[in-house]
């Protein structure tokens, strides 16, 4: 190993560590005598046990760690039987809410190889999400209301790297991936807790100027879109770190650069267009295109993954409705990195957003002590599956609806028009 190998792993062990700080600080907020449940790709060992080690010396009781490994899951799907594409652990699944329930934090590491499913049957790799996310819909639900403190982080892994920079040796895209990955998630400088800090600020300044005006909708204008998003009755707008159920606040995404509220399933109409790549579950889903109407997607195409895409839509019926809102300037980090991740995590972070699926109760006031009922009647939609595409760009305009009808203009060419 020369000189410059051994300063250049001397200055990525420096980094994760400090990714790792953030993640337990900023993303987690962890409280001493707390228990962490992880889940990790193996590839991703490294990252996990520098969070494991800035766990324990924030007064972690317990970490638990759940890998997941690709080559296990493409050997289901060559060898299981047909039936068991209808099955899931939902005793694991069970016990992560017991724990969530009991105070537990969640910590998810995400690396995952974004095409790892697409040569495999649609069919089956539906019925398997389905599933899952079944099983998995007591866990949901709670991180979906915020039940307790919560965050994601990515690690970069081969498979995820070669899909970023195809072409590159393994170890040069490795390397890249992680340069990317640090420069997005703040943690280049001397004190990234506190550059965090003052990015919350300003998000939170974003989101007080939004929930000040108390928009009913949102309005998209650009190429192949003309949409009209009706917002919840009593949506709040949040963004960055957020106050959970426990009292704790975290940051759920690291990185993020958006402020997101609540749309009204009944109130989203008009056509819109994917403006990148959506990888789900092991396919990539290109140039997605789909009409609403009374809040329900009634027409849906795209270039590549449309049989995945069908079965997505066809989960349950909140499947075709939006559960999240996102606006994200184009000028972000991210977005100006030009790099397509191929990972919702970042993809997401680089432009404004939908999602199809469950809403956040903690987008309406007094959502986290509402019961079922009480959410759908202010709008909020329900769903076994939460899934974000993006929709905004350089060419898209956004503007905001009062009350009363007046139209303000809130973002042009992806940008912010007021610096409120």
């Amino acid at each position: 190993m020369t000189f410059q190998d051994t300063g250049a792993r001397i200055a990525r062990e420096d980094r994760l560590e400090k990714l790792a700080t953030v993640a337990v600080q900023v993303g987690l907020g962890l409280r001493p005598g707390q228990e962490l449940v992880m889940t990790a790709p193996l590839d991703a060992l490294p990252l996990a046990r520098a969070i494991t080690e800035q766990a324990y010396r924030a007064g972690a009781s317990n970490v638990t760690t759940l890998y997941t490994d690709e080559l296990a899951t493409l050997l289901r799907f060559t060898h299981a039987d047909d039936a068991a594409f209808d099955a899931a652990p939902a005793w694991l699944y069970e016990g992560m809410a017991a724990a969530y329930r009991a105070g537990a934090a969640r910590l998810a590491i995400t690396g995952d190889d974004p095409s790892l499913l697409a040569g495999q049957d649609a069919e089956k790799v539906a019925r398997a999400n389905r599933a899952r996310s079944k099983a998995y819909l007591p866990a949901l639900e709670l991180i979906a209301g915020f039940a307790t403190n919560w965050t994601i982080v990515s690690a970069a892994t081969p498979a995820w790297a070669r899909a970023v920079f195809p072409g590159e040796p393994d170890e040069v895209a490795v390397a890249r991936l992680w340069d990317a990955i640090f420069a997005a998630s703040r943690i280049e400088g001397d004190d990234p807790v506190a550059a965090w800090a003052a990015h919350n600020a300003d998000l939170r300044r974003r989101t007080e100027f939004l929930n000040a005006k108390r928009y009913r909708a949102l309005r998209y204008r650009g190429p192949g879109t003309d949409l009209e998003v009706g917002l919840a009755d009593e949506h709040e707008w949040h963004g960055g770190a957020t106050r959970a159920g426990n009292e704790i606040v975290c940051n759920a995404n690291i990185p993020t650069e958006e402020v997101f509220t609540t749309p009204h399933r009944l109130r989203v109409s008009g056509t819109v267009t994917s403006t990148k790549p959506l990888a789900y579950q092991g396919t990539v889903i290109e140039e997605i295109q789909v009409r609403f109407e009374e809040g329900r997607i009634v027409e849906a195409a795209s270039r590549t993954g449309k049989a995945v895409l069908e079965k997505v839509l066809d989960t349950d019926e909140g499947a075709r409705r939006l559960g999240e809102v996102a606006l994200v300037p184009h000028s972000s980090p991210i977005s100006r990195s030009g790099l397509l991740f191929y990972n919702t995590l970042f993809d997401e972070n680089a432009a404004s957003h939908i999602a199809l699926g469950q809403a956040y109760s903690k987008c309406i006031r007094g959502g986290l002590a509402m019961g079922e009922d009480d959410l759908v009647a202010h709008g909020c939609n329900r769903s076994l599956i939460h899934i974000d595409w993006m929709i905004g760009s350089g060419e898209i305009a956004v503007d905001g609806v009062t009350a009363d009808g007046v139209v303000e203009p809130l973002m042009r060419h992806g940008e912010w028009v007021s610096r409120s």
